[in-house]
């Protein structure tokens, strides 16, 4: 057992534990047993992202170097930049 596992086996005290919300219920995961039926959704004190109408897809899309090497030199944002080139280029 290393030193920081040693600090989790403190007595807790059901009284120290803070209130669950409805909301926080709400947004919890669902387990039947070990089988997730709904997957949390956010933290326990902060809500998840809002569901986009048009959610994206995670691909695999092989570039040139120097076109994503260019991409990322402009900053922060590159991957969303691809894709507004990518839609101008379709005309979207």
């Amino acid at each position: 057992m290393t030193e920081n596992s040693a600090n989790l086996n403190v007595g807790w005290d059901d009284d120290d534990l803070p209130e669950w919300t409805d909301d926080q219920f709400r947004r919890a995961a669902l387990y039947d047993g070990k089988k997730l039926i709904r997957p949390a959704d956010g933290t326990l004190t902060k809500p998840g992202r809002p569901k986009s109408e048009n959610p994206k897809k995670q691909i695999t899309l092989r570039l040139d170097s120097v076109v994503l090497e260019g991409f990322k030199a402009m900053g922060p944002g590159w991957q969303s930049r691809i894709n507004a080139e990518l839609r101008k280029a379709l005309g979207i």
